[in-house]
């Protein structure tokens, strides 16, 4: 519920996707969780686990949004944070979604948390624009509650775990290796 006591306002479908056509320079997502349950990869994931070949073309309607938005000079960046030993999840990530993200132009980078504390909160985001943040809610076990637009946020508090998250990271190729 917002701070300030009105309703949150959640988002779904084009509404939710309109953030990322709209965004004029830069979105960043903080990823803290190590599962996520999302039923559009549970197909993709029991390949994965299965040893099958990755399909051609996986996340190639991704791709082309991270395309599109670098060649317009915008930037998308992610943090995800990982715990060793890596979560099925993770590895699937790693092997198969991970390297077209950053083929296509994310600047996609791992905080190593094994060892350490970074000091940033326990909350998938996604900040646009460094002005508008939504958060991303599961549950436990990685399955989505909802997306929620955050009224009046404190960016600066947002700027601060994102900055914090990314001087706490390496790039995902320099991580894999």
């Amino acid at each position: 519920m917002p701070v300030d006591g009105s309703s949150p306002v959640l988002l779904e479908g084009d509404e939710w996707k309109a953030y990322f056509r709209n965004f004029k320079h830069s979105a960043f997502r903080l990823e803290v969780h190590q599962v996520y349950t999302m039923p559009a990869e549970a197909e993709t994931l029991s390949s994965f686990l299965a040893g099958e070949p990755k399909p051609e073309d996986f996340n190639g309607t991704w791709h082309q949004t991270i395309r599109g938005h670098k060649a317009a000079g915008r930037t998308m960046t992610r943090a995800k944070l990982v715990h060793r030993p890596l979560t099925d999840y993770s590895r699937y990530l790693f092997e198969w979604a991970i390297p077209g993200n950053v083929e296509a132009g994310e600047d996609y980078r791992i905080v190593d948390v094994t060892e350490r504390e970074v000091g940033v909160p326990n909350q998938d985001f996604w900040m646009f624009d460094e002005t508008t943040v939504v958060h991303l809610n599961y549950r436990p076990d990685g399955t989505q509650i909802n997306r929620e637009l955050i009224h009046s946020p404190d960016i600066s508090q947002y700027l601060a775990w994102r900055d914090q998250a990314l001087e706490s990271s390496i790039p995902f190729s320099d991580y894999r290796t």
